[in-house]
């Protein structure tokens, strides 16, 4: 299951997202991983919370996030929730395209074995496609 926290610059996503990971933490009987590029959110999550900083790896475009979170997983069976803040700061994309293929991508990967994600966008909700805003 995916699902996006999109607007514009200033709109609250990432207050949104550290209320729902403090809020999984204490809800969710499993991991919850949080990614994201820098260290802003170290003292607003829960140290319950698995935070992981994109720029301490090898983390550069869709697929490399993609072999990131597949390997998250290959190595924490347990992992309930997948947080990502600012998904295109952690790898920038050329399209919507490719950020429609990398959520279809998770959607899958997180039925398949039980996982939510919820991830943050700095965008207008109104720009996105069709393809995108299924998962608003």
């Amino acid at each position: 299951m995916v699902k996006l926290i999109i607007g514009g610059t200033g709109s609250g996503k990432t207050k949104e997202l550290i209320d729902q990971v403090n809020a999984a933490v204490k809800e969710e009987k499993g991991s919850v991983v949080c990614i994201s590029r820098g260290n802003k959110l170290t003292f607003d999550i829960s140290h319950d919370a698995r935070l992981i900083d994109a720029a301490d790896y090898p983390v550069s475009d869709i697929a490399s996030l993609l072999g990131f979170v597949g390997g998250l997983h290959a190595g924490n069976y347990d992992i309930t929730h997948v947080f990502i803040d600012s998904l295109t700061k952690i790898v920038p994309t050329e399209s919507y395209t490719q950020t429609e293929e990398f959520l279809a991508w998770l959607n899958n990967f997180g039925e398949k074995h039980n996982i939510k994600f919820t991830i943050t966008i700095s965008d207008e909700p109104d720009l996105a496609p069709e393809g995108i805003k299924q998962y608003f």
